[in-house]
């Protein structure tokens, strides 16, 4: 059961060709892509580029289960609906490329050259979390139907529960409030460019992109496997979004998101 106080539906507050040009924003839902996920189900049809935005998701959800809670007003939480038919299932992890360029584009000019896309598709700012994504893809026929993809940065907040790891925020880093709908704009007109780069068969563009862009890339650091420490350097990301670290005795070793874990 949705939870809501109002929505409202506005169209043209976001520049740009179709990202955001559907404008949905709520008031409080338990989670945007839930949310997003129910309105694609619905008969009526959903138009590509539609955005879903709380002000307040109270049980938002990051990668492997992870909770993503967000103080109310202060953040971005947001979903937008793509339908890249145009990509095999093989070939999905692209569209994670793809929108983690267009976040990191968005916020590069604010933060400079400490941003990072920490593997899979959270972004950092030096070491600390500065906000993460969740892309649920529904598949037909073994094509992407419809991506579902949420997305939450911290902005304007300054208090974090304990227990979180190690987060920040755009206005802990640079000391002042910013716009939210501004950044919504940047981020959906970057997210656009990207995945219009994706569907015209740029493929390579996004990934030495992304690569580019990689926390710890090329950095020999500390790694656990399996309840082990392990000493790698990350080289390479796979088509299909396996992470390549080689090791100490040059050995290319390549994992999953569950595999592998970040050692600070």
């Amino acid at each position: 059961m949705w939870f809501l106080i109002y929505y409202t539906l506005q169209n043209n507050i976001i520049s740009g060709l179709f990202v955001g040009q559907n404008f949905v924003l709520l008031k409080e839902v338990d989670s945007t892509n839930n949310f997003l996920k129910e309105l694609v189900s619905n008969s009526k049809p959903v138009i590509e580029g539609t955005v879903i935005m709380a002000e307040n998701q109270y049980a938002g959800r990051g990668q492997q289960q992870n909770g993503w809670f967000a103080e109310p007003g202060k953040n971005l939480t947001f979903s937008i609906l793509l339908k890249p038919h145009f990509l095999a299932v093989t070939e999905q992890f692209d569209l994670v490329r793809a929108v983690s360029m267009g976040v990191f584009d968005a916020l590069e000019p604010l933060l400079g050259a400490d941003l990072k896309i920490k593997w899979p598709n959270d972004i950092y700012y030096q070491d600390r979390k500065l906000g993460g994504m969740l892309i649920e893809n529904m598949i037909q026929g073994g094509q992407i139907k419809n991506a579902i993809i949420g997305i939450g940065l911290n902005i304007n907040q300054e208090n974090f529960a304990p227990g979180l790891a190690n987060p920040v925020s755009v206005k802990q880093i640079l000391q002042k409030d910013y716009d939210l709908r501004r950044i919504l704009s940047d981020i959906c007109r970057h997210i656009e460019a990207w995945y219009l780069k994706l569907k015209a068969g740029k493929i390579a563009d996004v990934r030495n992109s992304y690569l580019s862009r990689l926390y710890w890339l090329n950095e020999e650091k500390t790694f656990r496997i399996k309840n082990e420490l392990i000493t790698g350097t990350i080289i390479n990301v796979c088509y299909n979004g396996l992470l390549v670290v080689q090791n100490n005795i040059g050995e290319e070793l390549e994992f999953s998101l569950k595999e592998i874990e970040f050692v600070h």
